[in-house]
């Protein structure tokens, strides 16, 4: 499994000039098939991650990582100082951005370890049915919800340069979501509940969006707009940029 990549600087600088593939076409499927093939020296992107982690006081994908949208700096500076406190509600703890290359490269890679060869004619056969053409996923990494019936009170959105809010057309879930062992929950334990199934949680939301329905172009610097299931009026923007993947 790839390991998440922490954009840095250095990183993005380095980085060869991308943009996000609304929809693969040939030559674009066939980098990513050598890529996952190993046949590249230089590995393409096909997914962008932000880790929301906290160390030592600070986002481990940098001071800029997340922003105040809602509620005022001391909504950033509470997260910071108290990362896994969840008794006032759950976090974000990653976010990751792919479309249709990232699931390109996850069925070259299944075809490498089956040892068979995969051609970009058979890749385009079925890619749009496993994700739309024009669509993004997003993956929100969660820690410390109540409760499991509590995902849908998260309130996400992509804002773009415009300032325009651009609601998901769909929301999943991932199907990795345990109890966290010794962590504090707002939320009372009951008799009636097994030790084994109190929260909190941890796991991820899944959404997917249309952006450019809404008029961005697939290169766009957007922000990820995240309100938690938490009775505050804390709201956090977290930028991402569609130009640092295919």
């Amino acid at each position: 499994m790839r390991k998440f990549l922490i954009l840095t600087l250095s990183v993005l600088t380095a980085a060869p000039a991308l943009a996000w593939v609304p929809k693969l076409e040939e030559t674009t499927a066939k980098t990513v098939i050598d890529s996952a093939y190993g046949r590249r020296t230089d590995p393409v992107l096909t997914y962008l991650n932000v880790d929301l982690s906290v160390q030592d006081g600070a986002f481990k994908s940098g001071k800029a990582a997340v922003n105040a949208f809602d509620g005022g700096e001391q909504c950033v500076a509470d997260w910071l100082a108290k990362p896994t406190d969840y008794t006032a509600g759950s976090r974000p703890t990653s976010l990751t951005l792919s479309g249709q290359a990232d699931q390109l490269f996850f069925q070259a890679q299944q075809a490498r370890d089956s040892f068979k060869s995969l051609t970009p004619a058979d890749a385009l056969k079925d890619t749009a049915s496993r994700l739309p053409d024009g669509q993004l996923r997003l993956d929100v990494g969660v820690a410390g919800l109540p409760s499991q019936q509590q995902r849908s009170a998260y309130l996400v959105r992509m804002r773009g340069p415009d300032g325009k809010l651009i609601a998901p057309v769909k929301s999943s879930y991932v199907n990795d979501w345990k109890p966290m062992n010794g962590a504090a929950s707002a939320t009372p334990s009951t008799p009636s509940t097994p030790a084994s199934a109190q929260g909190p949680y941890a796991g991820t939301l899944v959404y997917y969006f249309e952006p450019l329905k809404a008029g961005l172009p697939a290169n766009a610097k957007v922000d990820i707009l995240i309100r938690t299931e938490a009775d505050t009026t804390c709201a956090y923007a977290v930028p991402m940029d569609l130009s640092s993947f295919y």
